[in-house]
């Protein structure tokens, strides 16, 4: 592929209307309903866009539709009958709201954890991940993120451990795990200047043959890589989101899309004959849940959707491959709940309340929130209601874990919410039952309803590998 294509073929706005004629449409029935039923999934493809709640996907189909005037490629594929689709139960073992670690140990090992652990059991035992169990059976494996690749939910699928903090410990495991693609963020888990033992990981795995990535160029080139094992470290923590990245060239120059980390990495893996299992997740859509951050909600699930196409595009092609859509877990239970005006105003956001907060100090006067506010989102505050986002400034110690300085982001929501009509339910997880899609061989034999564990059997089952034997 050569990289003007690449580039050109995964841009975030890129428009796709596609209109379908009635048999158009017939034929697309007869593709989900006929779609290897009772073949073998020779591929997987897991997408997770992680922490989405039904609201989330609304919002970004609502937004593509009125911006755009396309449908998100998920709601599209629901509207021509393309998926089989369920409902699917995310609690953990020890709780009805789940995290992302216990989460994607469901998927990963099987097994019900606690929330906190990767694929360790209440009394220490430990369950096989699913991504070795596909590597013993011949395949190529990895994972694909946009927060760090160390993170819980591409570790879910991969490791053992206790602890979901231990990133250092995990990004060492990746190591002498081999796995054939991981791209990411999560650099200070990689670099001597940051990691506790000062290991330069990253020229630890430069000399067990990986081909280390740092950049989108290095990405793009992707077809030099040959057979090694790819790792992709693209930033520190998470990268950063979609709509930030786009106003920003060194951004938008340096740091990959996941659509793009997602087609280079098929690209890769699809070269083993015996074909390969992949996760790709839109991390930090969960992130921008837990800040009431609408516009980087949107903007990133609508990235996670282009990456969705990508997976798809193959899949059609391929004929091989099983591709699941789905989230962890909801969050925050966002909704418009007003005016269609006032949610027209996210097509004009430069900038997400991440961005926005984190460019407040304490020497700022309310006027000058007032501008910056303007400036960013097109939208006009009162002084009052700028008066009231610099107050927890005065103190920024927290040891919240995806808020360390405490920025004011339900403050700045819930001003928002009478600008753009969106509403929250909270902060963090849900307990709801959430989305689940499936295209392709084995898609046929989903259930409407079913318990997250139960994918693990079924994504081993669907591939012709017997579940007992992998133990």
């Amino acid at each position: 592929m050569k990289r003007r294509d690449f580039f050109k073929n995964t841009s975030l706005t890129a428009l796709g209307a596609a209109f379908l004629s009635p048999a158009e449409l017939f034929a697309f029935n007869r593709t989900r309903e006929t779609a290897g039923s009772g073949k073998i999934a020779k591929n997987i493809i897991f997408l997770v866009s992680d922490g989405m709640s039904m609201g989330t996907l609304t919002l970004a189909n609502l937004l593509l539709q009125r911006k755009e005037g396309r449908k998100s490629k998920w709601i599209e594929m629901y509207e021509q009958n393309r998926v089989s689709r369920a409902l699917m139960d995310t609690a953990s073992a020890d709780a009805l709201v789940t995290d992302s670690a216990a989460a994607s140990s469901s998927w990963g090992g099987g097994v019900r954890v606690n929330n906190g652990s990767l694929n360790v059991g209440p009394q220490g035992q430990q369950y096989k991940p699913i991504l070795q169990k596909f590597k013993s059976a011949g395949k190529s494996v990895g994972c694909v993120t946009t927060v760090p690749i160390t993170h819980a939910t591409p570790a879910g699928f991969s490791i053992n451990s206790d602890k979901r903090s231990a990133q250092e410990d995990i990004a060492l495991q990746y190591l002498s795990l081999r796995f054939d693609v991981m791209l990411g963020g999560g650099l200070e888990y990689f670099s001597a200047h940051k990691r506790k033992d000062k290991k330069d990981l990253l020229a630890n795995y430069r000399q067990s043959g990986f081909s280390v990535l740092r950049d989108r160029s290095q990405l793009a080139d992707g077809l030099g890589w040959g057979k090694r094992p790819v790792i992709g470290v693209f930033h520190e923590d998470g990268l950063p989101y979609s709509l930030d990245r786009e106003q920003d060239p060194a951004l938008v120059a340096s740091i990959p899309t996941l659509a793009e980390m997602t087609t280079q990495a098929i690209n890769h893996l699809s070269k083993n004959k015996k074909g390969f299992v992949m996760q790709v997740e839109a991390g930090k859509v969960d992130w921008a849940a837990h800040a009431n951050d609408a516009a980087a909600l949107i903007y990133d699930q609508i990235a996670f959707d282009d990456a969705v196409k990508a997976a798809i595009d193959f899949a059609e092609k391929d004929g091989e491959t099983l591709v699941i859509i789905t989230t962890d877990h909801g969050n925050a239970n966002p909704g418009l709940f007003g005016a269609d005006s006032n949610f027209d105003k996210l097509h004009h956001f430069k900038q997400t309340n991440d961005w926005l907060l984190k460019g407040i100090d304490r020497s700022f006067s309310a006027s000058k929130i007032i501008e910056r506010m303007e400036a960013a989102q097109g939208i006009v505050i009162t002084k009052d209601e700028a008066a009231s986002l610099l107050k927890p400034y005065e103190t920024m110690d927290s040891d919240s874990l995806y808020n360390p300085y405490k920025l004011p982001f339900k403050e700045l929501a819930d001003i928002q919410s009478k600008y753009t009509s969106i509403g929250w339910g909270g902060m963090n997880h849900s307990a709801d039952h959430v989305e689940l899609a499936m295209f392709g061989p084995g898609s046929e034999r989903l259930k409407p309803f079913v318990k997250n564990t139960e994918l693990h059997n079924f994504m081993l089952e669907v591939a012709g590998i017997d579940p007992k034997k992998t133990v």
